[in-house]
């Protein structure tokens, strides 16, 4: 059976449907910040094993951004899957 994913839009969906942008936790800096801290941004990140949060696009669906909390080694387990304008305005505060 293949992994399903919970859409809070679509609900229940084959994880085929999705594309990963990659690692949700970096946060962009400023338009005025120094080019150390552009590239840090863009360049360097952490490889982490174990639970990650990410941006995923519903490709095949909705196609809004989400962000999904999963353990991206051994088991793939979602924990958590939100809108991610949601999370965009939680990290803002």
């Amino acid at each position: 059976m293949a992994s399903l994913i919970h859409c809070p839009h679509c609900g229940l969906r084959p994880k085929e449907e999705f594309s990963i942008r990659g690692d949700a936790s970096p946060v962009r800096p400023a338009a005025t910040a120094s080019d150390e801290a552009w590239y840090a941004y863009v360049y360097v990140r952490d490889n982490p094993k174990g639970r990650v949060i990410e941006h995923w696009h519903h490709t095949s669906g909705c196609r809004r951004w989400l962000v999904v909390e999963r353990d991206n080694a051994a088991s793939h387990e979602v924990y958590s899957v939100r809108d991610a304008v949601e999370h965009q305005r939680e990290v803002a505060k």
